[in-house]
């Protein structure tokens, strides 16, 4: 690898999930790029494409970035369906399922969470396993999002709060 990891998600506002990452889990924007179709169509992404790279931000209790990337990449030409709530369990799906954050403390970012259109998906929720407090949320367009920080207290039988 030469760079860092990166997942790409499409999105059909931009802006109102750009301003998700950015005021919800604190990710920068690092580069904005527009891709048009004699890129886009050969490289089999479908067309023209806006696209706006977020740096997943820096852990205070490590001093260092943790490499990832979250590229938002929103078509400029063909619709992308609307999302369609769905109540099949995560790992029901194949491929990509969820994107995961590893915080020091996910009880601001599940505080904040509903004022920037996200819902919960786990329920309670907040859920306590083997040390760890985890939480999932669908961000404003229904991409599922893990919380995840080691504040889960005793790391004896898994409890919920």
């Amino acid at each position: 690898m030469t760079q860092p990891f990166e997942a790409g998600v499409v999105v059909r506002d931009l802006e109102l999930m750009e301003r998700f990452y950015r005021e919800a889990l604190g990710c920068v924007p690092v580069h904005r790029s527009h891709i048009p179709q004699s890129i886009g169509g050969p490289a089999g992404l479908g067309g023209p494409l806006l696209v706006v790279w977020l740096q997943v931000p820096v852990g205070a209790a490590s001093g260092t970035a943790s490499g990832g990337r979250i590229k938002l990449v929103q078509p400029r030409e063909s619709a992308v369906p609307a999302p369609t709530p769905s109540a099949v369990p995560l790992t029901a799906r194949r491929g990509l399922s969820y994107l995961t954050f590893h915080l020091e403390d996910i009880a601001p970012v599940v505080a904040a969470l509903p004022a920037v259109g996200a819902r919960p998906l786990s329920s309670p929720v907040v859920v306590r396993a083997r040390g760890r407090r985890i939480s999932f949320w669908a961000d404003p367009e229904g991409n599922a999002v893990e919380l995840v920080d080691g504040r889960g207290g005793d790391p004896g039988p898994d409890r919920t709060e």
